[in-house]
């Protein structure tokens, strides 16, 4: 299948203002989408995620995982975790996102939403690992669900439908100005599997 590159004609801008958000839609094929999808779900080395919220140790029922190209690690919500080396298909859907994006990623982390009622709160990826005003690459599988973005000061709110096999890439300063989350719902009863793809820096270890 002949994939898209990147080009001058890249998906207008979501945001309104302060940041820049693409959605380029579906990238793979529905036979695509729905054979990663089945792979992810069975070989992905999915575990609760974790925070630490008030002294409380917390696991969610959403599942996540960790993988890059060196053994990174990645703190968030107080929390460490380790990158496990990426698996082929990973990797196949690393330079697929690569390609269509123009941007560059040496690790990524996945999300498993096993239906509607498990989603994301508010918040913004602006951790000190990340490349600052780096490109964040959004890879949806699964069930369609919208996600929304609120700008940190006037509180404006902006809602896109991410659908099965689609790519949305967050770059610039939307990290810096917006926060963004996945709405839970009670209309889908289906597993979802995002993978954000992410560039990590300063940990001493090669970027590559």
């Amino acid at each position: 299948m002949d994939r898209i590159t990147h080009t001058l004609d890249a998906p207008e801008n979501l945001l309104p203002q302060a940041g820049e958000v693409n959605y380029y839609g579906p990238i793979l094929s529905l036979e695509e989408s729905d054979r990663y999808l089945a792979i992810l779900l069975k070989d992905i080395a999915w575990q609760p995620d974790e925070a630490i919220i008030m002294s409380k140790h917390i696991l969610t029922k959403r599942h996540v995982a960790w993988y890059a190209n060196s053994p990174f690690q990645y703190t968030y919500s107080k929390i460490t975790k380790q990158a496990l080396p990426w698996t082929q298909d990973l990797l196949e859907l690393k330079t697929i996102t690569e390609q269509v994006s123009g941007e560059t990623f040496n690790s990524c982390l996945l999300n498993l939403y096993h239906d509607g009622s498990e989603g994301m709160a508010w918040h913004s990826d602006a951790e000190k690992d990340l490349k600052r005003d780096g490109a964040i690459g959004s890879l949806s599988l699964g069930a369609e669900r919208k996600f929304a973005f609120k700008h940190k000061r006037s509180k404006e709110t902006v809602y896109i439908l991410l659908e099965h096999g689609s790519l949305l890439v967050m770059k610039g300063t939307t990290q810096t100005h917006w926060l963004h989350r996945l709405p839970p719902t009670k209309t889908i009863h289906t597993p979802r599997v995002n993978l954000t793809f992410r560039m990590i820096v300063n940990q001493g270890i090669e970027v590559t």
